[in-house]
């Protein structure tokens, strides 16, 4: 019910079946109006019409995979996902419920529809990995309802990525990188931010396990600790080898100052712990600032290196400090053993050779000078 005031006149009230929904009552008077059977019952039809409809409609599965209503709890496929993933892809329901809302269900059995949804992919195109996340989304909610015969087509299956920098096995932090991301922070005063790339360096956590990671996880010999990422439904450990340099670092965070009762490893300049999206901003701030990218040797794309590429980094560490095989690093890291061996071949070995031509070619040198 809402009321309009009007100078020197009565007020007008007009009351809706919901909100935003039909106006079934205008009335005049400065009293707030009754509502009587009449009103009541075209509410009462108005509320039975919606219901038709969007038992019928894309949005009824989204309201079954994703509730709106406190009443009522979602699915245990929308509950099982990271609170991350459910901001992510709730945003993108969002604009898939805007878009396909009001589409009877039926149509989605349809195989016409995938040219439709390729068709809406691709005039998201001048943003690809938005556009490709909603192609996922619509995916998983088509699947959903395909599994409980409300659909029995999924028109967003098998629809290819139109993003080209989802693959970013190649992409690591270099010790330029570091060194730039270091001296960027201590320019802008938030060298509590360096400390997060230093340790993400040193033991390969995402993003949510590295400011979450607590003392009490951190052994003499291993950082454990449940994994934020579920992997195949199942929230595993994340199980990370502590290698010597990062004793150092470790030694040097005890001493951050820290507000009463935090027990999190790295902390924020006020000495609390950090958000994931807090940290994120910050990062990607300093980074922005010391000029970091990627530069695809092929095409020139220059492409900012993010946080989760700092992953890539620690991997290269096991590689030259340990003797671990591909395999056991892949198990640590949680990558396939060919994401390991592709990193190996660009930043290990083949510096390796390098270095072994350029000592190849000193001694080749240093003979000619000698037998002259």
């Amino acid at each position: 019910m809402v009321r309009k005031r009007r100078k020197g006149k009565p007020a007008i009230w007009y009351v809706y079946a919901y909100r935003g929904g039909p106006c079934v009552l205008r009335k005049e008077g400065d009293r707030r109006p009754a509502l009587g059977p009449a009103e009541l019952r075209a509410i009462g039809d108005v509320l039975d019409t919606l219901r038709q409809r969007e038992t019928s409609t894309l949005r009824t599965l989204i309201r079954q995979w994703r509730s709106c209503d406190p009443q009522r709890p979602s699915s245990p496929e929308w509950e099982r996902l990271a609170p991350s993933t459910k901001k992510t892809w709730g945003s993108a329901l969002d604009t898939i419920e805007a878009k396909w809302g009001d589409t009877p269900l039926p149509v989605w059995n349809d195989p016409r529809m995938v040219a439709k949804v390729i068709a809406w992919r691709d005039s998201r195109k001048s943003t690809p990995r938005a556009a490709d996340i909603g192609v996922t989304v619509l995916r998983a909610l088509l699947e959903f309802g395909r599994l409980r015969s409300i659909v029995t087509f999924n028109a967003a299956e098998k629809i290819p990525k139109i993003y080209r920098g989802g693959n970013r096995a190649e992409i690591i932090w270099t010790d330029d990188d570091m060194n730039a991301f270091l001296a960027s922070a201590a320019e802008l005063d938030m060298e509590h931010v360096a400390d997060g790339l230093r340790l993400a360096a040193l033991t390969g956590l995402r993003r949510e396990d590295l400011v979450t990671l607590k003392w009490s996880q951190v052994t003499d010999v291993a950082i454990t600790k449940k994994a934020h990422k579920r992997s195949q439904g199942k929230r595993l450990f994340a199980s990370m080898p502590r290698i010597p340099a990062l004793d150092e670092l470790l030694e040097e965070l005890k001493g951050r100052h820290r507000a009463d009762s935090v027990e999190t490893v790295l902390v924020n300049k006020h000495g609390r712990p950090w958000t994931g999206d807090g940290f994120t901003g910050r990062f990607n701030r300093v980074r922005d600032a010391a000029g970091i990218a990627h530069i695809d040797e092929d095409t020139g794309t220059r492409r900012a290196k993010h946080l989760h590429d700092v992953r890539g980094t620690f991997a290269t560490k096991l590689m030259t400090e340990t003797d671990l095989t591909d395999q056991q690093i892949a198990d640590i890291m949680g990558w396939a053993p060919d994401k390991v061996a592709r990193i190996r071949r660009v930043y290990v070995d083949q510096s390796s050779v390098i270095m072994a031509i350029g000592e190849r070619i000193k001694r080749s040198s240093v003979n000619r000078a000698v037998n002259r």
